[in-house]
Parts: C-alpha cells; sequence; structure tokens
C-alpha cells in the first residue's frame, strides 16, 4: 500500500525541546529524564496513532481528537503522554488530509518534537496501516527503523510509562501483546426480531483495549496479507496478527486509566482528571518574612486537612529552583500593597522554563495587610495592579489570582485564617477558572 508524504515539524530532535513538566500524571520535568530511574527498553520502539475518526458520538462539529479543554486539544495531552518516554523514537500520528493543517499547527503551537503526520484512509486498519508503512519509509537507516511499533487511539489520553514498557516488552517477545480490561457489562446476541438469543458468560470474556504492541515485521506482514473485507469492517489489530502471521499476542491486565474519551462528558471527566492531577500540591514563597514562615505553619496543616501538600520555602532561588520545576501553584506573600515585583519575578522565571506551555499553572498573590488599612484609591490602584498583570500573565497560560488577610494577632486567630486562606487557594487551585483572574478576594 503507497502512502502520501510524511508531514514534519523541526528536525525531530528532542533536544531542541524546552523545559517543561515530563506530564500532567507525574509532574516531573523533562530536564529530569537522565536521572530518572524506572523501566527502559534498549530497542527502538515507535507509536502509530490513528486520529481521523469524525467523533460522531460526541454530537460535537468539531472532532473529539481536537477538542479542546485547558487550552489545548486532547490529542496534544495523548501525545505528551508518549513524548515524556525517553526510549520511544517516534509518533506517527495519522489524520484525515483535511486536519493535516490542522495537526501541524499543534504541533507547533506545543512544541511536540518526535511527532510526524500523515494522511489516513477511510477506515480505522486503512489509517493505522498508513502509519505503520510510513514508519517504514521515512529514509532512516535500517538500524534506527523501529523493532516495536506501539498502536495506541489518540483519544486515550492517560496511558502510563510503566504500561507503555510491559507493552513493549511483552511485543518483543510474543510478536504481539495488547491490553485487556474486565468487562463492565454482560453481552448478549440478539435475534433478527430483537429477541434475547443467548448471553455470554462474563467471566470468561475481557474488553480488547489500548495500547497494543507488535514487531514491526508481525504487524507490517499482517497488513500485507489482510483482505479487503479486514481493510473495510475490522477493527482488531491482535486478531489480524492471528489469522495472517500466527502471532498469538500475549494479553497483560491494564489499569483503568486506559478509558477512551467518547462522548461530550468523557472530555469534561478527562479535563476534570487534569485539574485534579495538577492541584495536588502548591508552594508559598515566604520572602524571608517572619509573618510568611507563620502563615505557612498554619496553611501547612489547613492543605494537608484539604488532602494538598503545601511546600513552603523562601525563595525560588538556587536548590529552590526545584519547586519551580516540581510544582504548578504558588503562593507568594507580600506585605506592600503597592509592590507587585515578587509576582513577576515567578511569571519570568515560569516563562523561561516555559513551564505553562503545556498545562496553566496558578499564582496567587497573598497580601498580608498590617493595623494600617489602604485608602479607597490606594485599594483601587492595588486591585487595577493586580488586573494588568494578570491580564499579560493569561496571555502566557499563567493564571494570577490574589487574597488579601489581615494579619491576625494570635495563635487562634492564625489557625481561622489560615482555614479561610486554605479554602480559597485550594478552590482557585483546583477550578483555574480564567473567568476569575485579577480578582483581589478577602480572606
Amino acid at each position: 500500500m503507497e502512502v502520501s508524504s510524511v508531514y514534519m515539524q523541526g528536525d525531530g530532535s528532542e533536544h531542541d525541546r524546552p523545559a517543561h513538566p515530563r506530564a500532567f500524571l507525574t509532574g516531573e520535568d523533562r530536564k529530569s529524564d537522565h536521572l530518572r530511574v524506572g523501566p527502559y527498553v534498549d530497542f527502538p520502539v515507535s507509536v502509530v496513532l490513528p486520529a481521523g475518526g469524525s467523533g460522531e458520538r460526541t454530537g460535537l462539529q468539531t472532532p473529539k481528537q481536537f477538542c479542546p479543554f485547558l487550552g489545548r486539544p486532547l490529542i496534544s495531552y495523548t501525545i505528551e503522554s508518549f513524548e515524556r518516554v525517553s526510549w520511544i523514537q517516534t509518533i506517527m500520528v495519522v489524520v484525515a488530509k483535511e486536519n493535516i493543517g490542522l495537526m501541524m499547527d499543534i504541533i507547533q503551537q506545543f512544541q511536540h518534537k518526535k511527532v510526524r503526520v500523515v494522511p489516513g484512509g477511510s477506515t480505522r486498519h486503512r489509517s493505522i496501516c498508513n502509519g505503520v508503512v510510513a514508519l517504514g519509509e521515512e529514509g532512516r537507516p535500517a538500524a534506527d527503523k523501529p523493532k516495536v511499533v506501539i498502536v495506541h487511539d489518540a483519544v486515550r489520553p492517560f496511558v502510563d510509562e510503566d504500561f507503555l514498557y510491559k507493552i513493549a516488552v511483552a511485543a518483543k517477545e510474543q510478536g504481539a501483546a495488547g491490553a485487556i480490561r474486565p468487562l463492565v457489562s454482560t453481552v448478549i446476541a440478539t435475534t433478527s426480531e430483537g429477541y434475547l438469543d443467548h448471553s455470554l458468560e462474563r467471566a470468561k470474556y475481557r474488553a480488547s483495549e489500548m495500547p497494543q504492541g507488535f514487531t514491526y515485521n508481525v504487524i507490517y506482514q499482517a497488513y500485507q496479507r489482510c483482505t479487503e473485507s479486514d481493510f473495510e469492517f475490522g477493527t482488531e489489530c491482535l486478531h489480524l496478527a492471528l489469522q495472517y502471521c500466527g502471532t498469538n499476542a500475549k494479553l497483560i491486565d491494564g489499569p483503568p486509566t486506559l478509558w477512551k474519551v467518547t462522548y461530550k462528558r468523557d472530555l469534561a471527566a478527562a479535563e476534570s482528571i487534569i485539574k485534579e492531577t495538577l492541584s495536588q500540591s502548591a508552594c508559598l514563597i515566604t520572602g524571608g518574612l517572619e509573618a510568611g514562615l507563620t502563615l505557612g505553619k498554619f496553611l501547612q496543616k489547613a492543605f494537608g486537612s484539604l488532602d494538598m501538600e503545601l511546600n513552603v520555602t523562601p525563595d525560588l532561588m538556587g536548590g529552590n529552583v526545584r519547586y519551580l520545576l516540581k510544582d504548578w501553584n504558588f503562593i507568594q506573600v507580600s506585605v506592600s500593597p503597592s509592590c507587585l515585583s515578587e509576582v513577576e519575578a515567578i511569571l519570568a522565571a515560569l516563562e523561561a522554563e516555559n513551564r505553562a506551555l503545556l498545562n496553566p499553572a496558578v499564582i496567587i498573590w497573598m497580601h498580608l495587610s498590617g493595623t494600617d488599612e489602604p485608602s479607597t484609591s490606594g485599594r483601587a490602584a492595588e486591585s487595577a495592579a493586580l488586573i494588568s498583570l494578570a491580564s499579560t500573565a493569561k496571555l502566557r497560560n499563567i493564571l494570577l489570582y490574589g487574597i488579601r488577610l489581615h494579619q491576625p494577632e494570635d495563635t487562634e486567630q492564625w489557625e481561622r485564617s489560615a482555614t479561610r486562606v486554605a479554602d480559597i487557594a485550594s478552590a482557585l487551585i483546583r477550578d483555574r477558572n480564567p473567568a476569575l483572574v485579577g480578582q483581589l478576594l478577602q480572606a
């Protein structure tokens, strides 16, 4: 089968990718890849992501793989799950011809460096075949061509490296491997008149899921030998490997995170999962202030009761820069109502590290006011400055909010105040509502 040209963005070098978090599932930074201790394969592995579906079941005009949430399309999250895996070489995305331009724009905007794009076919199997053939026709040396090809769905964004490792190794050893999950519902057969014919014993059957892995020769030969009927009506790659290559796949129990975005409500669920993961911890920057240290002590307890971790640091300099690369959420303590320079410094640091390229970061300016209440005009100027800076930050995918707290005078007041601040801050962090940026809330 002939495949049209493969579309590329950049030179494909992973080393020119800017620093950014490893993934929303781990929160680790890509710059620390060489320090990671984890599964690693010593043979070339590439990925085929069929993304040519129309997404009719979502009821949306935009195909679901291109539907955006939290600032970027679903397919970008799936690509990120594979790009963070250092031993995966190439991600071949197969899209409908009319969406190639859109896909190239996504690659450029979110700086995906391992991705190649190839036109899809009229069916799922034809599209996957195009991706497989393209992997073998890239003109790379034979030693660099994939030993194993992983096939995955573009609308399954939550796949982790450990499970990909299991699939890749099993595929190399057995020729094919695939994820399975227990059946949730009983499967029944009906008569032509619409009556029950028989039901299957659910305990004997499993649902076939993605990802699936194959040695390149097995999946390539399976597609060369299969029939037009297979191309037109088939959906199961493991079946093709068995029928046309005699390769019996190793089946591996997959985690529940392998679910597929199928309906509109699934997009909301995916967004909720990502928000929850981004909101697991925050960093309080005290600026070396005694009041900031006191607030931090009480806030750590209050955040803990909300199942959130709070790291406390005087600044983000030197060794403390690790918090900049670890956390997505920052609370900057200040006692000056007219000085937002500390916030501007965090914005500059996040931008320098490209931290908000893929996921929105949150900054909360925590103003501890003293005994002297600012005038009405002073408060107006304070709010205006925050709104202006928040508007600039929003363009960088950074959400800036403000909380004002009158400094408590005793331990009991500190505890009550910290509880209020934690409730407000955790809500801002978890909701990540862009409509509230620039707001200065009273705790």
